[in-house]
């Protein structure tokens, strides 16, 4: 395996691409008494047009079978159930869909290695059968009317419709009933096949464990290995760089008003080191303009526009990317007007660079405290590998990052044609 040392953290990562293309990371923590593993597909909700390798012809499937594979992956040939398996050596097991990947996972504070044998058991195990699959169909159409009446799954689903004309992220991960009603068997196993290939997929573990047994296990469960001997073809319909609309405004029962308001970015194309590079940029942007020690927060914060549930994030993607602040205000109108003023005045007087200096040293102090969440930084670390980024070069990257940098970012971004505002009102 290839051995790599964080000298800033201490921290050490193991790393081995298997002769079946599977990604293996392990990242030893001999001071923690649980272990947690997560193993990935780069398949997501957002891929639901392709080609497979060595095909020519395009595939075309309904939206939200990402995430009905991902439920299906729990039914087994023997009838027997996963999470019983799990519990019976003390794991506790989950998974989940996301726009670009599916993931499934345990923790366990013993028996970590029977846990990691089940876990590459079942995702390597498909098994969908007519009357399963159709069964199925009630169950996710029951989910995804649970979702139509969840004020932050709403609010954040209009605030992507109004950012994006064509780009599929702006679709329910779980797609719609009449999509999941056209979804079959055959179907779920071409995408299985297709994205559940090794070669697609990354096993990340970390806790408390000797790393040459891991990897001896780990190899010892790999079934398929037939690696793809070229790229997934993933074919994305054109997004223009205007937005499809401005403010959308939905009532639903909340007790008070909430907002979500952004701004797209079309500075994409790339991931790797220049999307590792960006996304730190823009953690500092960020907490400079909107965190608590901002002046626009504490102004907001006085007056009564904002309460402690306010946050902020940026989405790196390769091909697609936002920026969104959200919370809770009684004028989220108010909110949107006073943000783009402030953003205005900004951008005529200039950021600081006592700030940038201030709050460049608080990103790099949270980045080195990530390590204590095994979990967080565990899932943090496969979704940035699924982007060809080593969460391993934060360092290098945030070091070469100056106030230039940032302040040429921030001359670029925040254009307020590129603005839109997604409100929920009490129904």
């Amino acid at each position: 395996m290839e051995k790599r040392i964080d000298k800033h953290s201490g921290e050490c990562l193991y790393f081995e691409k298997d002769k079946s293309g599977l990604s293996i990371y392990i990242m030893p923590r001999k001071d923690y008494t649980g272990s947690y593993a997560i193993f990935a597909t780069k398949y997501g909700s957002v891929d639901s047009e392709f080609v497979v390798p060595n095909e020519t012809d395009v595939t075309k499937v309904p939206d939200g079978i990402a995430h009905y594979l991902e439920h299906k992956m729990f039914d087994q040939p023997d009838g027997s159930n996963v999470f019983e398996k799990f519990s019976k050596f003390g794991g506790e097991a989950n998974a989940y869909t996301s726009f670009n990947m599916t993931a499934y996972l345990f923790s366990a504070t013993e028996h970590f290695y029977e846990n990691l044998e089940t876990l590459m058991d079942y995702v390597q195990s498909p098994y969908f059968t007519k009357e399963s699959v159709q069964k199925e169909q009630g169950i996710i159409a029951q989910e995804i009317g649970m979702y139509d009446d969840n004020a932050p799954w709403r609010l954040f689903f209009n605030f992507l419709g109004l950012l994006y004309h064509n780009n599929p992220v702006k679709l329910d991960i779980a797609g719609t009933v009449k999509s999941i009603s056209r979804i079959d068997e055959n179907l779920l196993y071409k995408c299985y096949n297709t994205f559940y290939n090794l070669s697609n997929m990354t096993l990340f573990v970390t806790g408390n464990l000797d790393p040459e047994k891991t990897l001896e296990i780990i190899k010892k469960n790999i079934k398929n290995v037939n690696p793809f001997t070229e790229e997934i073809k993933r074919i994305y319909p054109d997004e223009p760089k205007t937005v499809a609309g401005k403010f959308k405004t939905q009532k639903i029962s909340v007790a008070m008003p909430m907002f979500m308001i952004g701004w797209k970015d079309n500075d994409v194309g790339f991931d790797g080191k220049k999307l590792l590079k960006k996304s730190i940029e823009m953690e500092i942007l960020l907490e400079m303009i909107f965190g608590k020690g901002s002046a626009l927060y504490n102004e907001l914060y006085s007056e009564g526009l904002i309460n402690q549930s306010f946050s902020f994030e940026f989405a790196p993607q390769k091909d697609y990317s936002y920026i969104e602040i959200d919370g809770q205000s009684e004028n989220p109108k108010a909110v949107y007007e006073r943000v783009n003023a402030y953003i205005k005045k900004l951008k005529n007087d200039g950021l600081s660079e006592a700030d940038f200096d201030r709050i460049k040293k608080v990103i790099w102090g949270d980045y080195i405290r990530s390590f204590n969440d095994i979990e967080g930084y565990s899932n943090t670390f496969i979704t940035m590998s699924l982007l060809d980024i080593n969460y391993f070069d934060y360092y290098d990257e945030y070091q070469k990052i100056t106030f230039s940098d940032i302040s040429e970012r921030f001359s670029k971004l925040f254009d307020e044609d590129l603005c839109v505002m997604s409100e929920i009102q009490p129904d």
